[in-house]
């Protein structure tokens, strides 16, 4: 089910979520009128689609800069920038013009133009609580991270108040677009090169099959201790598989526990720290 929006004290059916299809986008951009958001991408790539209350807005001002100056990072990454602004055609491009100045990058991607609010309605990214001078509800800062299936892999929203992070964007995109195939999972804080985690759903037989008994390490846990009759241990770590370096972790024993206890003076009766 999906989150419902208010617009012009009208409840209207909230936007897409994550693994649905994301909505075409066609109308005009700063360059053209017939834009089409799935031409744009094609069947290669992926995109990140990125959500702006308004032109001549400080903080967007920024992100788009931002965005702009890495442009080549998300292209080495196969992922097409796609701009979303509630103004039209020629604010977009009068707007770029400052956003050059400013911050040095300047706007080639596609900025697309949605000055009457339907799309941004359509998606579910209207906050009623924060109006233009029209009136009009202003979109929040959502990120959409599509597939090259136009699915949605990953949602962000930040209220209008706080810029996005566009490192944390390359991170999740490298996490995305490396556990979209490998069997793993990326921890908290993870950074491309970093150790991951072997699926949840593999027993330690599948995990033995697909990596190697040699090429991960089990991580120790009280609520697993004594137990002998596990066919699956729940956090175990191995190599980036993307990493040019070989998982090896043959200087441990196979299938080692690896010691998690901390018993260093910041342990405290017996709890793990």
């Amino acid at each position: 089910q999906r989150h419902q929006v208010l617009f012009n004290n009208t409840i209207m059916p909230g936007g897409p979520t994550i693994n649905d299809k994301f909505p075409n986008l066609k109308g005009s951009t700063q360059d053209t009128d017939d834009f089409d958001l799935y031409e744009y991408i094609g069947e290669d790539s992926w995109a990140c689609v990125f959500m702006h209350p308004g032109d001549f807005t400080p903080v967007c001002t920024t992100e788009l800069g931002t965005a702009a100056n890495l442009s080549d990072k998300f292209a080495s990454r196969s992922v097409k920038l796609c701009g979303f602004s509630c103004n039209g055609k020629e604010s977009h491009q009068t707007w770029i013009k400052d956003i050059k100045q400013v911050t040095g990058g300047y706007v080639e991607y596609p900025l697309f133009c949605d000055p009457t609010r339907e799309n941004a309605v359509a998606l579910g990214i209207v906050d009623e609580t924060n109006k233009d001078a029209k009136g009009l509800p202003m979109t929040v800062r959502s990120v959409f991270i599509l597939k090259p299936d136009k699915t949605i892999a990953l949602m962000m929203t930040y209220p209008a108040s706080t810029g996005r992070n566009f490192n944390e964007i390359l991170r999740v995109i490298d996490s995305l677009q490396l556990t979209v195939n490998a069997k793993v999972a990326t921890p908290a804080d993870w950074n491309k090169g970093d150790d991951v985690i072997v699926n949840f759903p593999l027993t330690d037989n599948d995990a033995d099959d697909y990596f190697g008994k040699d090429n991960y390490r089990i991580i120790a846990v009280p609520s697993e201790t004594g137990n002998n009759n596990l066919t699956k241990h729940y956090l175990r770590y191995t190599k980036d598989p993307s990493s040019s370096s070989k998982p090896n972790y043959q200087e441990e024993t196979s299938h080692a526990i690896v010691e998690a206890y901390n018993e260093t003076p910041d342990s405290k009766d017996g709890l793990w720290v």
